[in-house]
């Protein structure tokens, strides 16, 4: 059996013994149960919980399965987002001219969920679909902390350009200037030689429910082109009502 599938097979039998286990578990008794070393048994654990099959009972190390029709409906909400969404990214890949994006909050992380670039730029931004990266790096991650409820406390300000935000005092100034203007701006924070613009994105309701930008290469996009961008975004995004 290729190594892929033995590792598949592996991580799918700790899985079913957690569930068929009943009650919390710890992750040696994991290793004892399955006679699985416990470098091997943190790999498969790391790897359940990052898929949202596991977790662990706050403050303890004991693992719980999690119920699945959760995850489903999850990933069926995101799909109705995708598509309430669809024509709004476009119109502003096409009137700003850059890739646009589609972010939601994801465990305090900021989870790209869609992209469209109808864009004449000669290099294409990579497809970023399914990657999640930091909340005070990305305009999308800020954008929605500046305009929702969440403990900065849980942040971990990981320092990835000279540009990033590395405490909380900062990033509360950064949230307060986004409110004002109604745009949050990632100039070089997150990656050398990329900028992005963001405004937040709420439902027909006033529920904040993601986020949506552009970004491209910083050299086209300076200080005042983000600005009248992020504005510009604003005026397309309140147009739309998005039933979600």
């Amino acid at each position: 059996m290729p190594n892929q599938l033995k590792s598949l097979s592996k991580g799918l039998n700790v899985y079913r013994f957690i569930i068929d286990y009943g009650k919390p578990i710890l992750a040696v008794t994991l290793c004892e149960k399955l006679n699985i070393d416990k470098s091997t048994m943190s790999r498969i654990l790391k790897t359940l919980k990052e898929e949202d099959f596991i977790s662990y009972l706050e403050n303890s190390n004991e693992i719980i399965a999690n119920d699945l029709s959760n995850k489903t409906n999850q990933s069926t909400k995101i799909e109705l987002l995708i598509k309430a969404t669809k024509f709004l990214l476009e119109e502003i890949s096409t009137k700003t001219n850059e890739c646009a994006y589609l972010g939601i909050f994801d465990d305090y992380k900021i989870s790209y969920i869609n992209q469209i670039d109808l864009s004449n730029q000669k290099l294409k931004t990579r497809n970023n679909i399914g990657i999640k990266t930091n909340l005070h790096t990305s305009a999308l991650g800020k954008s929605i902390l500046a305009f929702g409820n969440y403990d900065l406390e849980k942040i971990k300000f990981n320092q990835y350009t000279t540009n990033t935000i590395t405490d909380i005092k900062t990033l509360n100034n950064e949230l307060s200037m986004i409110k004002n203007k109604g745009f949050a701006i990632d100039n070089k924070e997150y990656q050398d030689g990329m900028s992005c613009v963001a405004v937040p994105l709420f439902n027909k309701e006033n529920i904040l429910i993601g986020a949506v930008g552009i970004s491209g290469n910083s050299s086209r996009l300076k200080d005042n082109k983000l600005n009248e961008i992020g504005e510009l975004i604003s005026d397309i995004v309140s147009k739309y009502s998005i039933v979600y």
